[in-house]
């Protein structure tokens, strides 16, 4: 089922956020389909069924990852790009994104997300189970989301519990930054807070892996969210939603139907280098008669030998491995169609003719 990427700038509201829309996904999906009308049960009485969606919530503090590993104040300049810690981080946050996917289950990401191939990467794999993905961006200004950081910092200085309220003390359409456990949820280092709204990559509408592009900024109330959460809904799981397709690049092609493709592209050409070996003389410049079939007629392909010279099992052997592994992923196949045996035959003696002419 889909993926829904929350990305904006560090402490801007982004858990918030997914609390709320992971609150709103659980009462759409636990909500009753059908009313039973059955003659021996009462016209009120609704039907249970069991849910359609399971629900997941995946972000940095439900796989126990520390803000610190974002840090690059400590890393020499030279080796800020191969950060280890964020990307051991990054592949820890991919394989629970790729193990929770599938055709029943919602996956929100609350997190950072802020590098766009990043994001790319988390699309094609939703792309590749054919399941939509949609980017939530949620909306801050930097001096705000700032404000909260250092807000963070010095009630972690002064030991004080949770705060729930913007840079002057104000409770802001309930916007609590508090974790399930009413815990402050731990700010960035300055230098770290400064660095990731740097290279922050904002969302860009006109990629495919951004989206559908969807936006709440942090004066957005309740109501102002529920319905842009009831869009995402629609386009995820609703009327809206649409197909989606594996890359084409991707699709394996048409093989033959009745076995495994490269058991029979192994099998076919084996059998034709069998032949050559059994029917070939010592003078050369023999004709060699295949089948395009195994029960078929046995003039229908020719393979022309070199005059003047045996061929031995070493150099058949390594153009039968040559042209294995030139169809063995499927190069030069775009026009080919289905690869069943008589095809494969009728290649691979070609492919051999046109080997032992240039040898000649």
């Amino acid at each position: 089922m889909p993926l829904i990427i929350v990305t904006g700038f560090p402490t801007s509201g982004k858990t918030t956020r997914a609390k709320q829309l992971y609150s709103f996904l659980e009462e759409r999906i636990s909500a009753p389909t059908s009313t039973s009308t059955s003659p021996s049960t009462p016209a009120t009485t609704t039907t249970a069924t069991p849910p359609k969606y399971r629900l997941h919530l995946i972000s940095d503090q439900t796989l126990s990852i520390p803000r610190s590993v974002y840090d690059l104040s400590s890393t020499p300049a030279h080796a800020r790009s191969a950060n280890a810690s964020e990307k051991d981080a990054r592949a820890s946050i991919y394989g629970a994104v790729k193990r929770a996917l599938s055709d029943r289950d919602i996956v929100v990401l609350d997190g950072l997300n802020y590098i766009k191939g990043w994001r790319y990467q988390l699309f094609c794999e939703s792309k590749a189970v054919r399941t939509p993905s949609c980017v939530l961006q949620i909306g801050c200004d930097r001096e705000r989301a700032k404000a909260v950081n250092e807000e963070r910092l010095r009630r972690r200085r002064d030991g004080v519990g949770a705060w729930s309220g913007n840079e002057n003390g104000e409770e802001t359409n309930g916007l609590k930054q508090e974790d399930e456990d009413g815990d402050i949820e731990g700010p960035y280092e300055p230098a770290n807070w400064e660095n990731l709204v740097f290279r922050y990559e904002e969302p860009n509408p006109m990629t495919r892996w951004d989206s559908p592009l969807f936006t709440l900024i942090w004066e957005d109330d309740e109501a102002r969210a529920r319905q842009v959460f009831e869009s995402m809904w629609d386009t995820i799981a609703g009327e809206a939603r649409k197909v989606v397709r594996p890359n084409q690049a991707t699709v394996q092609r048409s093989r033959d139907a009745g076995g495994d493709y490269l058991y029979i592209l192994d099998k076919e050409t084996q059998e034709i280098v069998k032949r050559i070996l059994d029917q070939q003389s010592d003078d050369g410049g023999d004709e060699i008669s295949i089948s395009r079939g195994s029960g078929g007629d046995a003039d229908e392909l020719v393979v022309e030998l070199p005059a003047g010279k045996k061929i031995g099992l070493p150099q058949l052997q390594r153009l039968r491995r040559a042209y294995m592994g030139l169809h063995r992923g499927g190069i030069g196949l775009e026009g080919v169609g289905n690869m069943g045996p008589e095809r494969i035959r009728e290649t691979f003696v070609g492919y051999l003719n046109d080997a032992f002419e240039k040898d000649g």
